[in-house]
């Protein structure tokens, strides 16, 4: 569907517009680069991780302690540190002083910890060999070639750790999807208080920081409030496209006097792939795709202008869009069971703002969560989902979609 005229056809139901956004997104998935290991924390692995060796490559001690061969007393002939390779211990009743994480001597029958050991006193040590073996076998943790994380993965602390074990110096992996922010209206305000017709602009600072905690690289600064002309939105969201693999807008998603958003999308050649979307709030919500000169797809995405209804439109078609273009899997819908009632929205999806109570293990929808209103949202985790043609009664179980929240912050 082009954006030459405005869409006609009805809304896009929820759940169908969260998955055509993340088939969107990985059609056109950013292609992997090679990273140094420690350069690919928050991204995503485009290879399978597996093992360049076994783990561990060579038997070590998983004590501090003497490695010994034969039986008790022991002669203690030398000593291993771990980073050497030691000589091969080969006679009877010997033993050589080793290191946690050393490399066990060949020949060796066992390791007798420190703290169970004792010197005889004429330059001998004796003790009992637990029977649980004190040393690590090589490809005891993995063999040659295993897999040990798939594709798709993200890449966090324990993965870099793990490449980095099994000898990895870099990793193959989607880059940060670049994104812009152009903010439309001529009756915000970027500084002071609000009045005299006037509003302050919530979202430029918003959408960037929830971008971030997407996944995104963002472009310096928004852009905006955009002069509300045909001319200005067009120049505005041309010169973002240079720049994003996605560009956000907020505002003039309606068909409103000053709402230029379908026209503008028209001239640039834009090609709708949501048109509005049956959920409650952000309805006029939309994404668009624009192929470059490059043969590339870039997209604009359409928030409605109401602070919350943004929000919504994030969660329900620009999470999904961005996981597709990071290569990984589409988010997951949690649950969470309702303390208190909430309405449904007829044939709509309600998308309802909540705070989780990990204790409890419920959620109580926020108050003051209209679309304009900004305050349910500072103290929310998230929304619960509120499928058509019911409501939410105490007790019930619903699907949960997480606000994009730093790592730690989750109830």
């Amino acid at each position: 569907m082009t954006a030459e005229t405005v869409a006609t056809t009805a809304p896009t139901a929820w759940g169908e517009a969260r998955n055509q956004m993340y088939e969107a997104g990985r059609a056109a998935a950013l292609a992997p680069v090679e990273l140094p290991v420690e350069e690919a924390d928050g991204l995503t692995l485009a290879q399978d991780l597996v093992t360049l060796t076994t783990l561990p490559a060579f038997p070590t001690s998983s004590v501090d302690g003497f490695a010994v061969r034969g039986d008790a007393p022991w002669t203690v002939v030398g000593k291993v540190l771990a980073g050497h390779s030691p000589a091969p211990l080969t006679g009877d009743s010997t033993a050589v002083e080793i290191a946690t994480g050393g490399m066990l001597p060949p020949g060796a029958e066992g390791v007798l910890r420190v703290e169970e050991s004792r010197h005889t006193g004429d330059g001998r040590i004796t003790g009992r060999l637990r029977e649980t073996i004190e040393w690590r076998r090589p490809g005891e943790e993995a063999e040659l070639g295993e897999l040990l994380v798939p594709a798709g993965t993200p890449v966090d602390p324990g993965v870099l750790g793990l490449a980095a074990s099994c000898g990895y110096d870099t990793l193959r992996v989607h880059p940060r999807p670049r994104a812009a922010l152009r903010v439309f209206g001529d009756e915000l305000l970027t500084q002071g208080p609000p009045g005299d017709g006037r509003v302050r602009d919530a979202l430029g600072p918003n959408v960037p920081a929830l971008l971030r905690r997407l996944g995104c690289q963002l472009a310096p600064g928004a852009v905006g409030p955009v002069e509300d002309t045909l001319e200005a939105h067009v120049a505005a969201i041309r010169s973002a496209l240079a720049g994003a693999d996605l560009v956000c807008t907020t505002g003039g998603t309606m068909h409103g006097p000053v709402d230029h958003l379908h026209p503008a999308l028209a001239e640039l050649g834009a090609e709708y792939l949501v048109n509005t979307v049956a959920v409650r709030p952000g309805f006029p919500m939309l994404v668009a795709r624009v192929v470059g000169d490059d043969g590339r797809a870039r997209f604009i995405a359409g928030l409605p202008g109401n602070p919350q209804s943004a929000l919504v439109a994030l969660a329900s078609l620009v999470e999904p869009l961005l996981a597709g273009l990071r290569g990984r899997a589409l988010p997951a819908l949690g649950t969470v069971e309702l303390a208190e009632p909430v309405p449904g929205r007829g044939d709509f999806t309600h998308l309802a703002l909540v705070h989780v109570d990990a204790a409890a293990g419920t959620a109580r929808p926020m108050r003051h969560v209209g679309s304009a209103m900004l305050r349910g949202l500072a103290q929310a985790h998230g929304f619960a989902v509120i499928v058509p043609g019911t409501s939410g009664e105490p007790g019930a179980r619903v699907p949960f979609v997480p606000l994009p929240l730093l790592p730690g912050e989750r109830p």
